[in-house]
């Protein structure tokens, strides 16, 4: 299974699992892939504090960091963070402050305690995310990537400074001949199966389109990858490894809530849903009475980012918290239909690499000896 890819960050498999968790991104990278913790939502102090404790137990492996910066937002160009909330504040709605109220209200989610009602944090802008860049890249991080966009010119010219890598997500052609214009190490081609920010396309008609597009820049497979026989598939399309995801969620060093895991273990593969109810952009995730609020005929239309999540992020932590089983959902790809039991990250490391020799033998017998034809 070693590619081009294993050789470039030092690592056995060419298998990246994303993951909001450090335990999981410092057990797959101990265990030959490279784990890569999702940074949106922490602050640069709780980001300090993530990779503090990930280069404690990576063993010196390799891991990387994933933020979000979207080529298209609300995002005013104010540097000052406290400013660009109350700037982004005043463009939400009251109508869809209230609808947010309504949904909660029916379904008996009660604010939280002793925090104000109002818009959550602000993700995705230059205010925001430039100092969490600042944390990784003091950090011996291998790799940053950025979904939803280009990386800015000053986040390619700061890592390439440090010799790290960096990466992003395409969900079509067009978007990945940009990525590799502005300069990026590596593009990772995302089906609509993925879950999180996903286009339209399936992965199988992505791959090698972008495979071709933007060679020899390595590629990543990524969306309905979660077996040994999906890598086979995705190295046989021109991938040089596969980005997963959702295969995380339910791992035993998650820390996806009992609640959560508990749906996601019981979801089949058209138990999900894109939605853009979270973010304003689409987003594959568990169908719920959430998703589906959103999609009813007299519900307002989603904002643009980051509006749309400072008005839901609130919402969602409040949901949580009163642990409302029919609003709960995550982003989740397709796979979620072969997501049954809990294993550790490391057995599910075991059981891809198996699962591809597996698949790669069957093939191999199948093409036979060309000498022989």
């Amino acid at each position: 299974m070693r590619t081009d890819i294993c050789d470039t960050f030092g690592i056995e498999y060419p298998i990246f699992a994303f993951s909001h968790c450090r335990d999981v991104v410092a057990e797959v990278s101990r265990a030959g892939g490279m784990g890569v913790l999702g940074a949106v939502g922490l602050s640069p102090r709780r980001l300090e504090i993530a990779l503090d404790w990930i280069d404690e137990h990576v063993d010196g492996h390799p891991y990387g960091v994933d933020v979000i910066m979207p080529a298209r937002s609300a995002d005013t160009g104010e540097r000052d963070l406290r400013k660009q909330r109350v700037d982004l504040t005043s463009m939400i709605p009251d109508g869809h402050v209230r609808f947010v109220e309504e949904v909660l209200d029916r379904h008996g989610v009660p604010p939280l305690p002793d925090e104000p009602r109002g818009p959550g944090q602000v993700l995705g802008t230059g205010a925001s995310t430039f100092p969490l860049l600042d944390v990784a890249l003091a950090h011996p991080t291998a790799l940053v990537v950025n979904a939803l966009g280009p990386p800015p010119p000053e986040v390619l010219e700061s890592a390439h400074a440090q010799g790290v890598k960096v990466g992003a997500l395409a969900g079509s052609v067009q978007q990945a001949v940009r990525h590799r214009n502005a300069g990026v190490d590596l593009v990772v081609a995302q089906g609509t199966e993925a879950g999180g920010h996903t286009g339209d396309v399936a992965t199988m008609v992505l791959v090698p389109e972008v495979v071709d597009a933007v060679g020899p820049l390595p590629v990543l497979a990524a969306g309905g990858i979660g077996t040994g026989r999906q890598i086979a598939a995705a190295l046989a399309l021109g991938a040089s490894g596969v980005w997963t995801g959702s295969l995380w969620l339910t791992v035993a060093e998650s820390d996806t809530s009992p609640m959560v895991v508990d749906k996601l273990l019981a979801a089949s593969s058209r138990d999900t849903v894109r939605s853009r109810s979270i973010t304003g952009k689409p987003v594959r995730q568990l169908r719920t009475a959430w998703t589906e609020a959103w999609d009813a005929p007299d519900a307002p239309q989603p904002l643009t980012w980051p509006l749309q999540t400072m008005l839901t992020g609130p919402a969602l932590a409040r949901i949580e918290r009163a642990r409302c089983t029919e609003l709960a959902g995550t982003p989740v790809g397709q796979i979620v239909g072969r997501m049954t039991s809990v294993r550790t990250a490391r057995q599910v490391m075991f059981d891809l690499v198996d699962e591809f020799v597996d698949a790669a033998r069957r093939v191999g017998d199948l093409a036979g000896d060309p000498t022989t034809t």
